[in-house]
């Protein structure tokens, strides 16, 4: 069948688009690679790729033609940068997850799986975070996706698109860019032991994250896609364990075979302190079992990123 995938060149997009064009859908990529990059599909079996914006133009409509699902995953994904800019963030999260919604029932598409965050639970003192838990967002970012998990249901409703969220907790792996403005922790601290540099942790170390390999991110976005009777549904995907930033630091330097002496610094503004999926939901209404545990994906990753720093490798 012909898919989408919004921010298809993107961290997690591009491992998904991917997967998609492995099992043998005709893929078509939307992205205005403000952050994702082009040589990520590169080899990736896609029928296309539309540059675009999700606000505005005439490429959205274009893209979707034809196309009976839609993988959402654009979006402006920095806590750091929406609080810095949160006119932005709001206008491309949650505008252009309306516009798409629109556009998606006039396309004729059938079903829509959204990335969503678990930032939406703030500082959850219920842990771990459960689908039924109140959400409580601390930064305009996790504002902004929990607007757009309830846009994508209402609207798929209304106008008769099935519709899945799932709220992503911390995802890591191969193909991230350390060298982003707002990197994620893994990458940062990974690229640091490589180089061997000191990694920079914000705060005490001691705030902790349900840390999820992108290969069970995928997995989520596959089997919420082929699920059947669960239009409305908004699951948590995540590892289920949480561990503090010292414990991942202490998994990457068991990794490298060395210890890491970190500097610390100021905890940054809307930042959450702990998290950690309840997965039950996912794993009774998608079937999703058996997320690799940590010092699994750890090791993958800092292979992949072993690979990437070759002169001829190119990282993802």
């Amino acid at each position: 069948m012909r898919v989408l995938v919004t921010g298809g060149a993107g961290f997690i997009g591009h491992h998904l688009s991917r997967a998609l064009g492995a099992r043998g859908d005709d893929v078509v990529v939307f992205d205005d690679f403000s952050t994702g990059v082009r040589d990520r599909l590169i080899d990736s079996g896609l029928a296309r790729i539309v540059e675009g914006d999700l606000r505005e133009g005439p490429e959205l409509a274009e893209a979707l033609q034809g196309c009976e699902l839609v993988f959402h995953q654009a979006a402006i994904a920095s806590v750091a940068m929406s609080v810095a800019d949160p006119e932005t963030t709001n206008a491309v999260n949650v505008d252009g997850t309306v516009r798409l919604m629109v556009e998606a029932a006039r396309a004729g598409v059938r079903r829509v799986v959204a990335a969503s965050s678990s930032a939406v639970y703030g500082g959850d003192p219920q842990l771990p975070s459960r689908e039924s838990h109140r959400p409580e967002p601390v930064s305009p970012y996790a504002t902004s996706k929990l607007a757009t998990e309830t846009y994508v249901h209402n609207i798929g409703a209304a106008r008769a698109i099935e519709t899945v969220a799932l709220r992503y907790f911390n995802v890591f792996g191969p193909g991230q860019d350390p060298k982003a403005e707002y990197a994620a922790v893994v990458p940062r601290f990974i690229t640091a032991a490589i180089r061997h540099e000191r990694p920079v942790i914000y705060g005490d170390g001691q705030q902790s994250r349900d840390f999820t390999f992108v290969g069970d991110v995928v997995a989520a976005n596959l089997l919420a896609a082929d699920a059947a009777g669960v239009t409305g549904l908004t699951a948590n995907i995540g590892s289920g364990e949480r561990h503090s930033l010292i414990d991942l630091l202490d998994a990457i330097a068991a990794a490298v075979g060395r210890p890491l002496d970190p500097v610390f610094e100021a905890a940054r503004p809307g930042d959450v302190r702990d998290s950690q999926a309840d997965i039950a939901v996912a794993a009774s209404r998608l079937g999703y079992r058996d997320p690799l545990t940590l010092t699994a994906g750890i090791r993958l990753t800092l292979d992949a990123y072993r690979r990437a720093a070759e002169p001829t490798s190119v990282i993802g």
